[in-house]
């Protein structure tokens, strides 16, 4: 596969968007609920405060969260559409791993 192929495969436009752990962990943490950035934090056990800064940051410019006027952070429809792939994981988890 040269670029151009990997560039039309529909597989690898969401593995690049996809292409960390933290990624997939912080819209599944929003796609349970809008949430501050300190709530986000917590519930990611091992994040730093910087490594989430610059996820959010990508996300947003992405269009997979938003940061509400109250300061709380929550996905977008696109982001929500990432749930498919949520319960996609979870069933490999139970069948596979």
């Amino acid at each position: 596969m040269d670029g151009r192929d990997t560039d039309a495969c529909p597989i690898a436009k969401v593995a690049r968007l996809l292409s960390d752990t933290w990624t997939m962990m912080i819209v599944h943490r929003l796609n349970e609920g809008p949430k501050r950035f300190c709530e986000l934090e917590r519930a990611l056990d091992g994040i730093s405060t910087r490594t989430l800064t610059l996820k959010l940051a990508k996300l947003a410019e992405d269009g997979m969260v938003t940061k509400a006027e109250d300061g709380r952070y929550l996905t977008t429809e696109r982001g929500k559409g990432l749930r498919r792939v949520e319960r996609a994981m979870m069933r490999y988890q139970e069948d596979y791993l």
